[in-house]
């Protein structure tokens, strides 16, 4: 039985589908970020940039940063997003490396609000990678991501934390949240707590298991938005210096790998 035709999903001038990018446009070193107006903070931090487009939610910087050419890609939120950023990057890059530069909630009492937390993999309660994995295969972080971000996160004096996270494919439901008439099935955030999880967001599974089937490193650093154990919120003074950090601290790592 013959396997099915690979799809290309590119134009005439082989630009991607969704991203709208070409080979040559895209670094082989990318900074992924959820949210589209992340991409005006991020610019600031360039040395120098050499081509900017958007694409529906996809807004990419290309540029250098340290001597090093890298990218600065937005997937708009949730794991399905991310499929369609990782696997059309992968298609116009060879060996690239992804970093995560996003926001997430605590999990543990010590992560305060305004930490960058470092994953080193993740629970994936998400089901778009399954479509390509197993619900038992692992979402791991690269390993040599996950130190040069430590390292980063220490030149650069940022407070931060190194371990599991927890990977949901929603905001409410499948973070326990109830609003309104809206009331999720039982979830005990205290079973991650126990199981010494740090933190929830909606990316890192999905990126993890596309980068390890398809032959590329990742890893993910997120600046803490609100603690679920004590109900802490970031402050608007904090949320700024906490997302410039989270960028600086992937920079410095990717400009090193």
């Amino acid at each position: 039985m013959k396997g099915k035709k690979a799809v290309t999903m590119t134009d005439k001038e082989g630009r991607q589908y969704h991203i709208g990018l070409k080979k040559g446009e895209l670094a082989n070193r990318i900074m992924l970020a959820g949210d589209p107006d992340r991409i005006d903070l991020g610019k600031k931090l360039f040395d120098s940039i050499e081509l900017e487009t958007r694409r529906r939610e996809f807004r990419c910087i290309t540029g250098k940063v340290h001597g090093v050419r890298m990218s600065l890609l937005s997937t708009g939120i949730g794991p399905d997003n991310t499929e369609i950023a990782v696997i059309e990057a992968c298609q116009i890059t060879k060996d690239p490396t992804f970093v995560r530069v996003g926001s997430c909630g605590c999990l543990q009492e010590f992560v305060r609000p305004s930490d960058q937390v470092i994953s080193t993999g993740s629970i994936a309660y998400e089901n778009t990678s399954t479509f390509f994995v197993p619900d038992c295969f692992p979402a791991i972080a690269s390993i040599d991501v996950v130190l040069e971000l430590e390292r980063a996160c220490n030149e650069l004096g940022l407070e931060h934390h190194v371990g599991l996270t927890a990977t949901t494919p929603g905001f409410y439901g499948s973070q326990g949240r109830s609003v309104g008439k809206f009331k999720p099935l039982p979830f005990k955030i205290e079973d991650l707590e126990s199981w010494g999880v740090l933190n929830f967001e909606m990316e890192s599974s999905c990126l993890f298991r596309l980068a390890m089937i398809g032959g590329a490193r990742a890893g993910t650093i997120c600046a803490a938005y609100n603690n679920r154990i004590t109900d802490e919120m970031i402050t608007p003074k904090q949320k700024k210096p906490a997302q410039e950090g989270t960028i600086k601290a992937a920079m410095l790592a990717l400009s090193r790998l």
